[in-house]
């Protein structure tokens, strides 16, 4: 190995003692042969000296040894290194010029020194010299500078005594050796040797090549423009970085001790986590720090032997939890992580060991680390002897039970194979806390804030019927909750089933009779209150019914969901079959008559007529079949009035229904819904004939009675009203109680019913009905506005269309009948029916008839 040294200083030249016009300047004093000029002009930006401010220039020995020293290593642009050191020589000859001396060795780009060490190990090799050799001219070096090193107690006390800001260094390091760009790190510090003993810890805790790749200057009194990785500088020359923290991670070892930082022995906290530009939390940069406190630097050398990246916090912190040194809850959190991803790297006894660090007592311990060390109790269960699994399965599920938020499965499964004395310990540490969350599903922490809002919610019940699982495991009694929790349970699978239906849920209640019992318990009386959300919850999950349980509403809506689709109980529409055969399938699926319990009528009516109402008929077979008693326990009486009331107009069976429920249910009746009723009623008098005269007076009537009433209602009385009007055996004087109402929508419904094509059929096909027709509509002309609109549209609309269709002959036969009445009524019809004869002509027609 041939090295290329340099020596170079910036004292004044001159034989006589005379000083050369233009003061000092940097020259090289000695050199190795056949360094290229262009490496001695980029060298010389690296090897200058500016002295502190106010240094004496007329230095005594010790004095000059108390000035910084710059030991550098630099990159050049050729890949070669460059390993300097520079040290203040005190005044030239001519005793006013400052100078300085430095000595340089260019180094290989792949050039390792003495056993392996970095180039911050030569800070004392005596081959460092202060002088120009005599001649100018050097021999090449045939191996680095020796390697003196740092002591290694020497490392550990400084470690101490920097603590506060190991961490926030140790996480620029890391940034230094895996990012090119990352932002360069100045020590600020008020001697040298500490900066080179800082550079030293950092090589300490990197890889061989970053570490003997690491760039750095022990002093510089321009930070600005040194270009090595660490950079050292005074406390005054750190004051032109303020601003610069994009591109300078600063780390002030002069100032106060950094809020928060970590003293000897404990983690590092959020305060002394790396600069700008690095994680808040850095637990691999943390637990570097407490390994350094604990004064065991050799386990670096041990985590690289262990799977995983380098800089990943895992394989450190597992050492040193094995070795006695606490790194902190990131340090603990990422040792979990790494053991649960590589479980089989570590042998038993180890495993043992870290499991019985990470269980140790901490008051910083967090939901991150708990959740850490379940998952890794989770991957240890099954391939861990109890010894090694007993101490995380007692703090996970510690945890689990007192810290809800944390959001921990409860390792129920696990809990079978502890120790039967561990049990007993966690039953009497964990009762209070299991009871509370069964109580209310949330426990101690979130009860006081969330309870009534989380008792019912999904996430509340299942883990109040997980907390279950773990206490009858450890032999909690915890009977008396049952019946709390089959309540907020019941509730929430009405209200949301696949969320509240969750795997722990369904174990508890194949594994808890008691507790399966009472919830169904719980669900039918909620299904009798509401029986389409129940009939939606059998839609959605499957829950098993039991074969001995009286819960007949429950089972009512676990049949209509077994018939309906996917959305829930849609039996109500026709298309979805008889309704009154699913009424009849729902009320045997229930097991009890609705004679001895008549409210599984109602929910089977609410379930089969979930969205509406019966038709008029459907209300009267089920009336018929069921009897009014049933109906009026049950309530669904109401039911059928609505059938009744809210039926369509042309009905056959409103009116029948009526007089049933007028019959069945008069006492129940409010006096409107009677009037109402009693007008159906009364339509299917008419339309049967029965009805006494007096048709219009009594309709309207009942229809003043009954307002506001039902258009269905209306519809089918007016109608019945006004299709007896149209027919020839009417009593005398029914159409002038018509007429003489002058009631609008009875006139309005009689010429509807005018329009209707039986009566024009009849008109065409019935001479007699023609005649008695213009007699009708010629009466009363001038009785009031509403009757001559109606009658003068019925002449122009109705009859003339049909009798201009007429043949001869059949003309014949009307004017024949209406000869018949004695009147002048022949003459006006054929008066009325010549061609252009206007319609207005029949408001004379008839003046003195009575209808």
């Amino acid at each position: 190995m041939s090295l290329a040294q340099l020596h170079c200083t910036s004292a004044v030249p001159g034989a006589d003692g005379s000083p050369i016009p233009g003061g000092p300047g940097f020259r090289f004093t000695a050199l190795t042969p056949g360094v290229p000029e262009s490496l001695l002009k980029e060298t010389e930006q690296l090897l200058g000296y500016e002295p502190p401010p106010g240094a004496p220039l007329r230095a005594t020995a010790a004095e000059l040894a108390s000035f910084p020293q710059s030991l550098s290593h630099s990159v050049l642009s050729d890949g070669s290194r460059l390993l300097a050191r520079t040290v203040y020589a005190g005044a030239d000859f001519t005793g006013v010029w400052g100078t300085f001396h430095a000595h340089a060795v260019r180094l290989p780009a792949d050039a390792a020194l003495s056993a392996g060490a970095p180039p911050i190990s030569t800070w004392d090799s005596p081959q460092w010299v202060t002088g120009t050799p005599d001649g100018g001219t050097l021999p090449p070096l045939d191996r680095p500078p020796l390697s003196r090193g740092f002591d290694r107690r020497e490392l550990e006390s400084f470690a101490a005594s920097r603590a506060p800001w190991l961490a926030r260094f140790f996480a620029a390091v890391r940034g230094l050796a895996e990012e090119e760009t990352a932002p360069r790190l100045v020590l600020v510090e008020r001697n040298s040797a500490d900066v080179a003993r800082w550079i030293a810890l950092a090589c300490a805790v990197l890889p061989g090549a970053s570490a003997h790749r690491l760039t750095f200057t022990t002093y510089t009194r321009r930070p600005q423009r040194a270009g090595q990785q660490i950079i050292g500088v005074l406390p005054d020359d750190a004051r032109e970085l303020a601003g610069l923290d994009h591109r300078y991670r600063v780390i002030d070892c002069t100032a106060s001790r950094p809020t928060g930082a970590a003293g000897p022995g404990t983690s590092a906290g959020p305060g002394t986590s790396a600069g700008p530009g690095t994680s808040a939390v850095d637990a691999w940069a943390e637990t570097a720090a407490q390994i350094w406190l604990g004064r065991a630097p050799e386990l670096f050398a041990e985590a690289a032997t262990l799977p995983g990246a380098y800089f990943a916090p895992g394989p450190l912190a597992v050492v040193a939890l094995c070795t006695g040194i606490a790194p902190g809850a990131n340090g603990r959190t990422a040792a979990a992580t790494w053991a649960y991803e590589h479980a089989n790297a570590l042998d038993a006894q180890r495993l043992e060991q870290l499991a019985e660090a990470l269980t140790a007592p901490a008051v910083d311990r967090g939901s991150a680390e708990t959740a850490a060390l379940a998952r890794l109790f989770a991957v240890l269960g099954d391939r861990a002897p109890a010894r090694t699994t007993a101490p995380l399965a007692a703090l996970v599920l510690t945890e689990a039970v007192r810290n809800p938020a944390a959001g921990l499965e409860l390792p129920a499964l696990h809990i079978v194979s502890l120790p039967e004395d561990l049990k007993r310990r966690l039953a009497d540490q964990l009762a209070p806390e299991l009871r509370a969350g069964i109580a209310d599903g949330t426990g101690p922490d979130l009860a006081s804030s969330t309870a009534p809002a989380s008792m019912t919610s999904p996430a509340g019940t299942s883990r109040a019927a997980e907390l279950l699982r773990v206490a009858e495991l450890l032999g909690v009694d915890c009977a008396d909750l049952l019946p709390g929790l089959a309540r907020r349970l019941s509730r929430a699978l009405i209200a949301d089933p696949v969320s509240a239906y969750t795997s722990v849920v369904r174990t508890a209640l194949e594994e808890y009779f008691d507790l399966r019992t009472t919830l169904l318990s719980e669900l039918d009386a909620l299904a009798a209150d509401d029986p389409s959300a129940a009939a939606r919850l059998f839609g959605r999950i499957d829950l098993p019914l039991t074969e001995v349980q009286a819960i007949p509403h429950l089972r009512m809506c676990a049949e209509v969901a077994g018939s309906a689709d996917s959305a829930g109980p849609a039996v109500a529409a026709p298309e979805n079959g008889d309704r009154l055969a699913v009424l009849r399938s729902v009320q045997r699926a229930c097991g009890v008559s609705p004679f001895a319990e008549p409210l599984v009528l109602r929910t089977a009516v609410r379930l089969v007529w979930a969205d509406g109402a019966p038709t008029p008929g459907e209300a009267r077979l089920m009336l018929a079949e069921t009897g009014s008693d049933a109906h009026r326990t049950a309530g669904t009486w109401h039911t059928l009035v609505r059938a009744a009331l809210e039926g369509p107009g042309d009905s056959p069976d409103s009116p029948g229904l009526a007089h049933d429920l007028l019959r069945g249910f008069r006492e129940e009746l409010e006096p409107r819904v009677r009037s109402a009723l009693q007008l159906l009623e009364y339509a299917g008098e008419l339309t049967a004939g029965r009805a006494a005269p007096g048709w219009t007076d009594r309709a309207l009537a009942l229809r003043a009675a009954a307002e506001p009433v039902e258009p269905g209602v209306l519809d089918q009385a007016f109608g019945a009203v006004c299709r007896q009007l149209l027919s020839e055996q009417r009593p005398e004087g029914e159409l002038y109680a018509l007429v003489h109402s002058g009631d609008a929508e009875l006139t309005a419904a009689y010429r509807r019913a005018a329009h209707d094509e039986p009566v024009r059929e009849r008109l065409r096909t019935v001479p007699a009905f023609a005649a008695h027709c213009f007699t009708t509509w010629t009466a009363l002309p001038g009785a009031n506005k509403t009757w001559d609109e109606t009658r003068t549209a019925l002449l122009d609309k109705v009859l003339r269309p049909a009798v201009r269709s007429l043949p001869a002959a059949d003309v014949a036969a009307v004017e024949r009948c209406l000869e018949g009445t004695g009147d002048r009524k022949a003459e006006e019809f054929r008066t009325w029916n010549r061609p252009g004869a206007l319609g207005r002509l029949g408001f004379r027609f008839g003046t003195r008839t009575r209808p």
